[in-house]
């Protein structure tokens, strides 16, 4: 088979025989959807709000991104200043290893009291918050091992820091930087979301999951959470893409079936 068809059969597929599992147990099981919701319970719950899913999915989709897009740029920035000082990397780890640890759903409710009435502050930077910290550190691991030969041959032949990192170090962190992205990606979302049902102005698809719940509408709750996991499966494969350009050259070639 073509591996560029595989690539896309071979995930719907899959999609298609977990959902057909899933209505199957429900089926056997004799759960009502007030319990557990079947993918046939969940074509009405579209056809009724497919407005509200197009409004609070763009609403999610946008402060996402734009939470990525900062824990980006500030977790590339932190990664260079550990991978490139071992003293900076010293200081900093138990830092950002001490932030990390901490439930970020305990610091949800503290973000929406110090911010009251700026929702889309709040979510971005909920967003940004969780998700930042695997980007740091796999482009502070990716510099730190950089081998120091190479360095030392750039270094005699006169090249500066900036040449050393935009012709090794920079080429060398990315497939772990990729790796990190798309770990990242979810995250993001899970600190949007939280956001988005604690927050008093909540809105956005956790805002709509949080009204199924008022109203016991449960095929509304499990639809909210499939139109969250087909968002984060879109931004996941838009860093696929982003990563065969850019770190193409980092895949193993395919040999299995």
């Amino acid at each position: 088979m073509n591996p560029s068809l595989r690539r896309v059969l071979v995930p719907i597929v899959a999609i298609v025989i977990f959902l057909a599992l899933w209505e199957a147990l429900v089926w056997v099981m004799g759960w009502p959807n007030y319990k557990m919701a079947s993918p046939s319970d969940l074509i009405p719950a579209y056809e009724r709000y497919w407005y509200l899913f197009l409004i609070m999915g763009w609403q999610t989709l946008w402060r996402t991104v734009l939470g990525l897009l900062l824990a980006i740029v500030v977790g590339t920035a932190i990664g260079m200043i550990m991978g490139f000082s071992r003293t900076m990397r010293d200081a900093l780890y138990p830092l950002l290893v001490g932030f990390n640890a901490i439930p970020k759903a305990t610091v949800v409710p503290i973000v929406a009291l110090m911010f009251v009435g700026a929702h889309d502050f709040n979510t971005v930077l909920i967003a940004f918050m969780i998700s930042f910290f695997p980007i740091a550190v796999s482009v502070s691991i990716g510099l730190s091992t950089l081998e120091p030969e190479y360095r030392d041959i750039l270094r005699s032949l006169g090249a500066s820091q900036t040449t050393i990192f935009w012709k090794i170090a920079l080429p060398k962190t990315l497939p772990e930087f990729f790796g990190a992205l798309k770990v990242s990606v979810t995250l993001a979302f899970i600190g949007t979301n939280l956001m988005e049902i604690v927050s008093p102005h909540g809105r956005g698809l956790g805002a709509l999951f949080d009204s199924g719940k008022t109203n016991s509408d449960y095929p509304l709750m499990f639809a909210v959470l499939i139109a969250l996991a087909v968002l984060g499966i879109i931004l996941y494969y838009f860093v696929v893409a982003l990563e065969r350009i850019f770190a193409g050259w980092a895949e193993r070639a395919d040999t299995s079936f």
